[in-house]
């Protein structure tokens, strides 16, 4: 699954397939703008930062469970975010902070270092991603990407996949070539 934000015309988060598919509001309500997004994807729980509500937020993948991490003045000018652990770690953007906010203890807030110029956050860890022994996407033995010429996007789930074309090319009626 793709996760995003979205604060155009009706403030959401949403998710679909990574095609595309299957495009699918989860919260979208009581939020102005979003902007950060991260992922705990061992417990399948989203966390987001929205800078109107100075508020950090989560609900499951499917939109239940939703409650406010933390909120209030403290938390002002936020952008990145990533989980890892019991922690959120994220960037505030006016003092140039990289914070650790316990994500079970919102009165836990530590500023971890000063990084001028930061915008965004990533944690590194091999165990944050779930193995996957095979999938639709893997390269054929002429060289491409599920069999697509161009590009292979899983879809529904790691056994389906969808073939789509660079800029200015059209995917071809075998639905694998580009031209």
């Amino acid at each position: 699954k793709l996760f995003f934000t979205d604060y155009g015309n009706a403030a959401k988060v949403e998710r679909c397939d990574m095609d595309g598919m299957n495009r699918t509001w989860i919260v979208d309500s009581k939020i102005e703008q979003p902007t950060a997004l991260a992922l705990d994807l061992v417990n399948k729980y989203v966390y987001w930062v929205d800078i109107y509500l100075d508020s950090v937020e989560v609900v499951d993948y499917q939109g239940r469970k939703r409650h406010t991490i933390i909120k209030g003045r403290q938390i002002r000018h936020l952008c990145g975010l990533a989980v890892f652990e019991s922690y959120l770690y994220t960037v505030n953007s006016d003092t140039h902070s990289i914070l650790r906010i316990n994500r079970y203890n919102s009165s836990d807030v530590q500023p971890l270092a000063r990084h001028d110029n930061a915008r965004e956050i990533h944690v590194y860890q091999k165990r944050t991603q779930t193995t996957v022994r095979s999938h639709a996407c893997e390269v054929d033995p002429y060289g491409m990407p599920g069999g697509c010429s161009h590009i292979c996007l899983l879809s529904s789930n790691y056994k389906a996949r969808t073939c789509r074309c660079r800029t200015g090319f059209i995917l071809g009626s075998d639905g694998r070539s580009c031209k």
